[in-house]
């Protein structure tokens, strides 16, 4: 049984920065890309950033530049920190482990019923 725990998040005034933080057990992490979504009120969910287990980042447009992912596999965690942070980013932020072709990550779900428990994230002045 594959279980993520969260940390992190909380309120930022625009501009600012937020670490997101993403705990494996279960599973071997160095094995898996890891990826993180993101949900805002009547919105669907999107895909924000992965990373492949070979380290290599994936970004959605909305963030690129801003959002930077990394890894620290003997920690069994994974990371994703917010700079630049703007009101749209506001949303609960999920983690999970994701499919992998190659060296590259993609922002689908490997497992339907395996998230994190959701982070806040308050962009807000």
């Amino acid at each position: 049984q594959w279980e993520f725990v969260q940390s992190g998040g909380g309120l930022a005034q625009p501009g600012g920065s937020l670490r997101l933080s993403c705990t494996a057990s279960g599973i071997s992490l160095d094995s898996y890309s890891i990826g993180w979504f993101r949900q805002a009120p009547g919105k669907v969910r999107e895909g924000v950033a992965c990373i492949s287990n070979m380290h290599n980042p994936y970004y959605a447009d909305s963030v690129k530049g801003r959002f930077t992912m990394s890894r620290d596999n003997a920690k069994s965690t994974v990371y994703l920190h917010l700079d630049s942070l703007k009101p749209e980013d506001s949303a609960v932020y999920f983690c999970t482990a994701v499919r992998q072709l190659g060296g590259l990550c993609a922002m689908r779900e490997l497992q339907s019923d395996s998230w994190g428990q959701g982070t806040q994230v308050t962009v807000s002045s």
